[in-house]
């Protein structure tokens, strides 16, 4: 295998974030040399909670992303040697109802950091986190799902991610900047309430402590190929180390199963009863049904494979959420 990329210091955009924030853990943990910077706007609000476990540990910076000029003084200030770009609004449903924002956000904000990292005079390796949504609903014969395999976003939140991903080919093929392009496919994140695992989880850690009656639920026939959120990080580290630039590349686990298979697995693993029902409003006006990736360019690039299995994954989000669910209840007066 090819020697590593030598990083020292790296800005993860969005650190607040779910998946940002577990990036960041990971790094700090697993390589403590590494100074780890972030960008996050000054109204965030899931910095305390996302990031409590290593407050100080780390450097966070305030800034949005959609005005280049708080963009453009994070990064000459910090002059990283490499980039993690997660910042993005990501909920696909909400996408639907505020397409604009999400599509303002997410291409504009992509821009205003290429172009300063451009004008900064900056040369750092550039890890742009996509997500498997751009590829759409894959014809069957397709999958497993290929970088190849044609962009065809049905959301506006995909399309957003489609935009940034063909952004940071053109700032490579222009201006030779180091990016990689990273799709992550489904994954495990206790963070992200709204990934249809950690929803059904929340529910069942609210029914448990009888702070619910029910659960609730969208479309259960897709089928999703998972990973977990720790070994994601681990994933995105190894891809600014050892991927190609200019290159795409499928990110993914090795679980194959319908939505409604994870909703039952959970629900095995519950403490109590729990009623469900489908609820329409969670029924999305397109949906991608069907995403299982081929990993096998990433994996023959970097050596990476996942360590937590499924069970571990679930009992992890699980976990999470029964704590939340005792402190909504002390909250609310419950002492038990």
């Amino acid at each position: 295998m090819k020697e590593d990329r030598k990083v020292s210091k790296i800005l993860i955009t969005g650190i607040a974030g779910s998946g940002a924030s577990y990036l960041a853990e990971y790094i700090i943990k697993q390589h403590p040399g590494v100074e780890v910077h972030g960008i996050s706007r000054w109204h965030s609000t899931t910095a305390n909670d996302n990031l409590g476990e290593i407050a100080g540990r780390i450097f966070v910076h305030e800034a949005d992303l959609v005005d280049f000029g708080s963009t453009f003084a994070v990064l000459d200030k910090v002059r990283p040697d490499a980039i993690f770009h997660l910042a993005a609004y990501a909920n696909v449903r909400t996408s639907f109802l505020t397409p604009q924002t999400f599509l303002t956000n997410n291409i504009i904000g992509t821009s205003n950091l290429f172009e300063a990292i451009r004008l900064a005079g900056l040369d750092p390796v550039i890890q742009l986190c996509s997500t498997s949504e751009v590829y759409g609903q894959v014809d069957p014969k397709d999958v497993p799902i290929k970088e190849s395999t044609p962009l065809r976003p049905v959301s506006p939140y995909a399309v957003s991610k489609a935009a940034q991903d063909l952004l940071g080919f053109s700032y490579f093929a222009s201006y030779k900047m180091k990016v990689i392009r990273t799709r992550m496919f489904t994954y495990i994140n206790p963070r992200r309430a709204d990934l249809f695992a950690t929803s059904f989880a929340r529910q069942i850690a609210w029914v448990e402590r009888g702070l619910a009656k029910e659960l609730v639920h969208g479309n259960l026939d897709s089928v999703r190929t998972i990973i977990d959120v720790r070994d994601a990080a681990g994933a995105y580290w190894e891809a600014i180390l050892r991927c190609k630039y200019g290159e795409a590349y499928n990110i993914g686990g090795v679980t194959t199963m319908k939505v409604g298979e994870g909703l039952e697995h959970l629900i095995s693993m519950s403490k109590s009863r729990i009623p469900k029902r489908c609820d329409a409003a969670l029924l999305r006006p397109a949906d991608v049904t069907l995403q299982i990736p081929c990993v096998d360019k990433f994996i023959k690039e970097t050596g990476w494979k996942p360590i937590y299995t499924i069970e571990e994954s679930f009992e992890f989000l699980l976990e999470y959420w029964r704590r939340q669910a005792d402190k909504a209840a002390r909250l609310r007066g419950d002492t038990k």
